[in-house]
């Protein structure tokens, strides 16, 4: 019988039953959104198996801070979707908003369309494509990131895709301060009216997210 003994991999995180108050009508697709991560995340090459005891708070709660500062009815693009974060959560909490999912490569891809399909989101479409490919093709109200690039290469990437008087609203980590004092010109120069740094409280009343939202000239 062998010595060496091999870990078990953690299990996922369980949400907190306060979570079903927040989350309101969206909360059995989110639900069934964590438990398709948790079976098939890691095998896709999606997410780490760090990333399960986690996977609620900061993956989920952390992309679901978004929906707040989305204004009514609005056609948000989010750029680099690769697992969900945030376009698939915010689809999910706002169906009244038209989410277009970007995202280049195609095992990505077709996760994303497997997990639309499974939860019938009717408010979701899906473009193969990097954001560049997509200037002067199309603009949106709002355009959403996470974890993708710094500020300055992605203010590049999205900017052209916010119309006039829009948001790009970048979900960021402690080094957003720095990110965004080394991008203010090229924000400017792309068109940039005002940004600022949220610090977002959750649910649950601890920091969730922090949170770059840059407005576009109208």
């Amino acid at each position: 019988m062998s010595s060496e003994s091999v870990d078990a991999p953690a299990p996922a995180e369980r949400p907190d039953p306060a979570l079903e108050g927040y989350f309101g009508a969206a909360w059995p697709r989110m639900v069934r959104f964590a438990e398709l991560l948790e079976r098939e995340g890691e095998l896709r090459g999606l997410i780490g198996p760090r990333e399960l005891p986690r996977l609620w708070s900061r993956h989920l709660v952390n992309s679901a801070v978004v929906a707040d500062f989305v204004p009514p009815s609005s056609t948000v693009a989010d750029v680099g979707s690769g697992a969900g974060f945030p376009g698939l959560v915010l689809a999910i909490m706002r169906p009244d908003a038209d989410v277009r999912l970007i995202e280049p490569m195609e095992r990505r891809v077709e996760w994303l369309r497997y997990v639309a399909d499974d939860l019938a989101l009717e408010n979701v479409s899906i473009s193969r494509a990097r954001a560049e490919e997509l200037h002067g093709a199309a603009t949106f109200d709002v355009v959403t990131a996470r974890a993708v690039a710094a500020m300055d290469k992605l203010a590049r990437w999205t900017l052209p895709l916010v119309a006039p008087g829009g948001l790009l609203l970048a979900l960021k980590g402690e080094r957003a301060p720095a990110e965004l004092e080394a991008a203010r010109s090229v924000l400017r120069k792309l068109g940039a009216e005002k940004a600022e740094i949220h610090e977002v409280v959750g649910p649950l009343g601890d920091r969730a997210a922090t949170l770059v939202e840059v407005t576009t000239r109208p």
